[in-house]
């Protein structure tokens, strides 16, 4: 008799009404519950049976009920639905279709359907998919339900980290498709004969596209010159066509761990624009004076050559051959070796004026995964930034801060690195930050090129890099930009890259800029607004992809070092509420540590995200940029993560927090 009663619905609509409401995310949880995250501070208790209307990341209106005298969540209005598209395996249910999504914090199958033209048939247990979600509880549907559109691979593939990954990110996984020919372009552009000069090219020693080559001269007063020549694409490929659509589109070569998925064709960037040895190949130079103090003059000169490299050198030969003076697998002929000398004097000049000048930070190694001919990961090699890297970056540096010069006083446009120093909202918690710690600063003085740089001299110098973790979470993103603007990170007043264009496309951008200037135009067309939109997104989802993949093979590499308990050096670079993460020093893994495995007694334990810090019985026990020795605890393979514990106990501080409160408790006895 109740059932389409408008008076009962105007009841429930009335008492639904007088309910408080919460505007906030989601947050999912291992153990089915989770969290209305309405800012950093206030989070509602979401009851697992609240959380089958939802997934993690949703922006949702709940309604804040009071159940067994605590306040929960139950989501109510959805705003924004966080999962759209994402990466799946498929599970049979009473040979039902359904798919489980890729993510820790979405651990419910979803029931499903395939796309017209893609069978079910087709479809194996645990299989990967790609998977759009297409109905949610909370738009009125009954329960979540989604389409099958692509299968990624078989189960039991030994390349899924690869294929799973790029289908994740929605990269290519593949390169472009080769032509049945390549034409020279610019014939009109006059080319310098450089090929008698020794030039030479330093990379790893595994590395095809060597898109730079270098040549030095030391002059007898100190003074050095300096010419980069820079592989060039733009001869090969015009502005406008497919391939250079293409290339946009894909904005970057993808580099993952093991494989690499080329920007360009590897005719292209394998073979006819890399700077092979002994091979003639056209080049974009840039000859460039730098001062015996390291100071780049003002007469740096773009031009075009044809060059071929004498020397095809590697960062470790080079390397040991200058820290040592020997090198049992290379030794450089005279003329080689000079090149060798005259670039390390460049070099060493150019990172002295930056310490004192502009930004340095400390070398960090690169970690290197090994793999066998069926993608097993068989070693991780810590490859550590030598003496040979520092002097190639540092040319490089020189060559794009002379690029930035040149692009902004002829055009005043271009491809731009920008980095805009404190983000303006975390401005004065920063001056606060950097006082409270024998700082002396302003916020005038931050917003100035030089004061940030000063400032990260500063940070330099101190005994610990707590300080400089902390400072880093308020400081802006660096951005790509059409217009000139300082990069404050590298603390350089204008960055404009184009010393990897078979690499980035905003560099081929830049190319085809300075081409436009060594023929002496006045006028060039100005790259469309979104291409420094497009080529940021591109960097993060490559970013991302490449560690994710590392992730899944850490976990392969290091799922028997539970049993052996194996003792890790790591470093803490965060700290939240529920624990820290660590980096594993021997070999890059990230290794999260729980607050319950530091110590199982909530009350005693502190983990201050804010301060970077973590308290153990009111002492200060961790903090950032701490390196501690860690065991691990748990391999996730389905998740892909890595959890530890410290080696160190705290059974000692609590005996004794313990013996203090029953001294209290005798003390308060007496005096009552």
């Amino acid at each position: 008799m109740f059932q389409d009663n408008p008076l009962l619905a105007q009841l429930k609509q009335q008492i639904k009404e007088s309910i408080p409401k919460k505007e906030g995310s989601v947050k999912a949880t291992e153990k089915g519950f989770g969290f209305l995250e309405v800012d950093s501070k206030t989070s509602y208790f979401i009851p697992p049976s609240y959380m089958k209307k939802v997934m993690h990341g949703d922006k949702v209106v709940a309604l804040i009920r009071t159940e067994k005298e605590k306040e929960v969540a139950e989501p109510d209005e959805l705003i924004e639905q966080s999962v759209d598209r994402f990466i799946g395996r498929v599970k049979m249910f009473r040979d039902k279709l359904n798919v489980v999504p890729d993510s820790p914090q979405l651990k419910d199958a979803i029931r499903a359907k395939t796309r017209k033209g893609l069978s079910q048939n087709a479809l194996a247990e645990g299989d990967w998919v790609v998977a759009k979600l297409i109905r949610h509880p909370l738009k009125g549907d009954n329960g979540f339900f989604c389409e099958i559109s692509e299968k990624i691979t078989d189960a039991n593939d030994k390349i899924a980290p690869w294929w799973v990954t790029l289908a994740k990110h929605d990269l290519p996984n593949q390169e472009p498709a080769p032509q049945s020919s390549w034409e020279m372009l610019d014939e009109s552009l006059v080319r310098e004969d450089l090929t008698d000069l020794p030039f030479i090219t330093i990379d790893s020693e595994s590395t095809k596209d060597m898109d730079d080559a270098l040549h030095t001269v030391a002059n007898e007063d100190g003074i050095f010159t300096l010419t980069i020549a820079i592989a060039d694409p733009t001869s090969y490929v015009a502005q406008g066509t497919d391939l250079d659509k293409e290339a946009r589109e894909r904005g970057f070569t993808i580099y993952l761990p093991g494989r690499n998925i080329p920007m360009l064709p590897r005719e292209l960037s394998d073979d006819l624009c890399s700077l092979r040895e002994e091979e003639v190949r056209p080049a974009l130079c840039c000859r460039v004076t730098v001062l015996a103090d390291g100071t780049i003059a003002e007469d740096a000169k773009f031009f075009a050559a044809t060059i071929k490299s004498q020397g095809r050198l590697a960062y470790d030969n080079v390397s040991d051959w200058l820290e040592t003076g020997s090198c049992e697998k290379w030794q450089p002929t005279d003329v080689i070796a000079e090149q060798v000398n005259a670039l390390h004097g460049m070099a060493k000049a150019r990172m002295a004026w930056r310490e004192a000048n502009a930004v340095t930070f400390p070398d960090r190694p690169d970690y290197r995964f090994e793999l066998s001919e069926d993608n097993d990961v068989v070693a991780i090699h810590v490859d550590a930034r030598r003496i040979a890297n520092r002097m190639v970056e540092e040319s490089m540096i020189t060559a794009n801060i002379c690029a930035g010069r040149a692009l902004r006083e002829n055009f005043g446009f271009g491809v731009f690195n920008t980095h805009a120093g404190f983000a303006p909202e975390k401005m004065a918690d920063a001056v606060e930050l950097i006082n409270s710690n024998g700082g002396e600063t302003s916020a005038e003085t931050l917003e100035t090129l030089q004061g940030f740089s000063a400032l990260r001299r500063w940070l330099n110098e101190q005994e610990t890099t707590y300080l400089d973790n902390r400072i880093r979470k308020y400081q802006a993103y660096s951005e790509i930009s059409n217009t000139p603007a300082p990069h404050f990170a590298m603390g350089l007043d204008v960055y404009a890259t184009w010393t990897s264009p078979i690499r980035k496309y905003g560099d081929m951008v830049n190319h085809r800029l300075l081409k436009a200037i060594i023929r002496g135009e006045t006028a060039a067309e100005q790259p469309d607004e979104q291409v420094g939109e497009e080529l940021a997104l591109h960097r993060r989802h490559h970013r991302m992809a490449e560690r994710d993949v590392a992730d899944w093979l850490y976990v392969r590499l290091l799922k028997d070092c539970v049993e052996k308990k194996t003792v890790f050096t790591a470093e803490i670079f965060d700290i939240n509420r529920a624990g820290m993460r660590t980096r594993l020093l021997e070999n890059g893994a990230m290794a999260f540590i729980p607050g319950a495995l530091i110590v199982d007694n909530k009350a005693r334990i502190e983990c201050n995200g804010e301060q970077g810090i973590i308290s153990v019985d009111g002492n200060k026990e961790f903090q950032l940029g701490d390196v501690i020795e860690v065991v691990l605890t748990d391999i996730k393979e389905p998740t892909r993560s890595i959890v530890g514990k410290p080696t160190r106990e705290f059974a000692v501080v609590a005996e004794k927090a313990e013996e203090k409160a029953e001294q209290q408790t005798e003390a308060t006895a007496k005096s009552e």
